[in-house]
C-alpha cells in the first residue's frame, strides 16, 4: 500500500502538507507543530480546556476507580482513579467529515 493509500496520516505527513502549503521549510513547520502540540499538552496537564473553533475541544475527564475483570484469566482487577484526555469535535468538523465520507 502506498503512502497516499494509507488510512493513517502521520505527523511527518502533516509537516509535509503544511510546509508545502505555507512555503515554510519542513524544519520550521516541525517547530511550529511541536509548539502547538506542547501548548495543548501543557494546558491539559494543568486541567484546562483547549478550544479550536471549527475543529473541536480538548479536555480532561476524571475516571472514578472501578472494579474490572482481566479477560484472559477472569481475575478481578481494581482500576485506580485516573484522568484521561478527551476530544469533542465541533459540529462543523462532524458535518464536513460526514459529508465527505457520504460522497465516497
Amino acid at each position: 500500500m502506498s503512502k497516499i493509500e494509507s488510512k493513517t496520516v502521520t505527523k511527518a505527513d502533516i509537516i509535509d502538507r503544511v510546509a508545502n502549503a505555507t512555503g515554510l521549510t519542513k524544519v520550521e513547520t516541525e517547530i511550529v507543530i511541536n509548539g502547538i502540540m506542547n501548548t495543548i499538552i501543557s494546558a491539559l496537564e494543568n486541567n484546562k480546556r483547549v478550544e479550536l473553533r471549527g475543529f473541536g475541544t480538548f479536555g480532561v475527564k476524571k475516571r472514578d476507580p472501578r472494579k474490572a475483570r482481566n479477560p484472559g484469566t477472569g481475575e478481578t482487577v481494581y482500576l485506580p482513579e485516573r484522568y484521561v484526555p478527551t476530544f469533542k469535535p465541533s459540529g462543523l468538523l462532524r458535518e464536513n467529515v460526514n459529508k465527505a465520507l457520504m460522497e465516497k
